[in-house]
């Protein structure tokens, strides 16, 4: 058995050698790598040996050769195959170990050169890659040092029988994590050189070639995380995928660590949630029904969170979707456990409080961790569908400040009010349009979500909190759009609000400013909408 080695990122490599040697494997290796295994003792032949040509053009070509893909691509069960890699003197090739230039890290680092990206752009890599996954039947391709493990324990097994092979099973697994590979590889040089706003008088080796934020051609990629039971209704069929490199403490990064399988609803629901509760960095506890908050609070405590939580619509909050960024703790856990909940997520929970749950083994339970900066890191882009077509955006992860806020009457927000304008401004965030936010004391009081009229979602944040007996006097109100009529304002005023925060814009802005003046509320504006569809 012989093994061909040509890998950029050497983590890993001289070990394996080491184990495929033991075993017997004759080594193949070009340039640097064939250097390192030599300096550890391993006994190496070099590509230019086996080719009889040297490696040129800095290293630009030295595997491009029949030699080398003859070895590969030739069906060791075809007689006429056999027969012409002994006339041309050709040995086969039986484990590939290719790890390839390091593109995506090159143009991720800022200041990348354009003669940078084109130089990491591996030609021989997925030329043999693609030869060896193509003929998997007699081929191993490792192409991650994540799969070293396996092949060796493989390898090991058939060893201790007298032969050196892998099996069908894993040689094709390895097969589609190479095309896999060389999809993403390929995807991924296509976004840079498509995204590359060229300008020819400025071509020289230090030019870094502006870049346009959505480029010419959109290639992305996703793994599988489970196939789910059905979709949004039970006719249609389903999948859950993650990025494949996710942001940390997003949701495809958690474990579920009790439970009935997520549903793709739960899943959806849960995002929200999520994202929601991500937001704030005081303890918080966010509840969502069909997408849209319906309970969001902050406390000192995450039992006091949830409790003003699920104060704002408890008949909405049964089934429904909980998370917080806090540790969920044995009194949170029995607070929570009076409910029926559908998922309940937390950066982690303490033994007490998965006691608590043990006895309700249809609450799924999700653990994902949060880093120190949680409230920073997020998705940078969002996608939708379309038809046959993609809508692509950069997130919507604008963060209000004090400082960006244009008091626009005469009554000056109270600071109470100027605390909870931010907070509810955070929460009208993650409402489906159009939305209107009453919150008092770090607690949502009444959320109208979803409605074609903005008047309508006023008067229905109103009726929940009549249902809940919560006051709605002197409370604050976020609009995630302007009012385009002062009658938005005058039901929210006359429920009781005395402070709204809205983004302004709108021809008739002066109108709702002299209805406020007029009403002797305070209105504040942002100068940014958070339109959610």
């Amino acid at each position: 058995m012989k093994a061909l080695i040509s890998v950029s990122d050497k983590t890993g490599i001289v070990e394996l050698a080491q184990q495929l040697h033991a075993l017997g494997v004759g080594l193949i290796s070009t340039g640097g790598t064939a250097k390192l295994l030599a300096e550890q003792g391993l006994p190496v032949t070099e590509v230019a040996e086996v080719t009889g040509f040297p490696e040129m053009l800095d290293g630009r070509v030295k595997t491009l050769h029949p030699k080398v893909h003859g070895g590969l691509l030739a069906r060791r069960d075809t007689p006429e195959h056999m027969a012409a890699l002994k006339a041309h003197n050709i040995d086969t090739i039986d484990l590939l170990i290719v790890n390839l230039y390091p593109f995506e890290a090159t143009v991720a680092k800022p200041g990348c050169t354009l003669a940078d990206a084109i130089e990491n752009i591996d030609i021989g890599g997925p030329a043999m890659v693609r030869s060896a996954a193509k003929n998997w039947k007699d081929v191993g391709i490792v192409t991650d040092a994540s799969q070293y493990p396996a092949v060796v324990a493989e390898l090991k097994a058939s060893h201790a029988q007298g032969q050196s092979k892998l099996s069908n099973k894993l040689r094709f697994a390895l097969s589609v994590a190479a095309f896999n590979r060389i999809s993403q590889y390929d995807g991924a040089i296509s976004n840079y050189l498509s995204s590359v706003n060229f300008e020819a008088e400025k071509l020289s080796e230090a030019y870094v070639p502006e870049r346009a934020q959505f480029s010419g051609q959109f290639n992305e990629q996703y793994v599988k995380v489970q196939d789910l039971r059905y979709g949004e209704n039970s006719h249609q069929q389903a999948a859950w995928y993650r990025d494949l490199a996710p942001a940390v403490g997003s949701l495809v990064t958690g474990v579920q660590l009790q439970g009935k399988e997520l549903s793709y609803n739960n899943i959806a629901d849960a995002d929200a949630a999520w994202e929601c509760v991500k937001s704030f960095s005081d303890s918080a506890c966010v509840i969502v029904k069909h997408a849209n908050p319906c309970g969001v609070a902050v406390g000192a405590t995450a039992l006091e969170a949830y409790s003003k939580a699920f104060q704002t619509d408890p008949t909405s909050a049964f089934g429904g979707i909980i998370a917080f960024n806090r540790p969920v703790d044995k009194d949170a856990a029995e607070a929570v456990s009076k409910q029926f909940v559908e998922v309940l997520m937390a950066p982690d929970f303490s033994a007490e409080a998965l006691e608590v749950f043990k006895s309700k083994v249809n609450v799924r339970l999700m653990k994902i961790a949060l880093p120190a900066n949680y409230g920073d890191v997020r998705n940078a882009l969002e996608t939708k569908r379309v038809g046959s077509g993609l809508l692509l955006q950069s997130a919507d992860n604008h963060e209000l400040a004090l400082a960006d806020l244009k008091i626009v009457t005469v009554k000056q927000p109270t600071p109470e009010e100027l605390h909870d304008l931010l907070f509810a401004w955070k929460v009208a965030k993650f409402v489906k349009s159009n939305a209107i936010v009453f919150c008092k004391n770090g607690q949502t009081r009444g959320v109208g979500a979803g409605q074609m009229s903005r008047l309508d979602s006023a008067r229905i944040a109103s009726i929940k909190a009549e249902a809940a007996k919560l006051s709605l006097q002197h409370t604050v109100v976020a609009s995630d759009a302007f009012f385009p009529f002062r009658d938005g304002l005058d039901v929210v005023v006359d429920a009781g609000a005395t402070c709204v925060v809205q983004p302004g814009g709108s021809m008739r802005d002066q109108e709702v400013i002299d209805a406020a003046n007029e009403r002797g509320v305070a209105m504040v504006f942002t100068g940014v909408r958070h339109f959610r569809h």
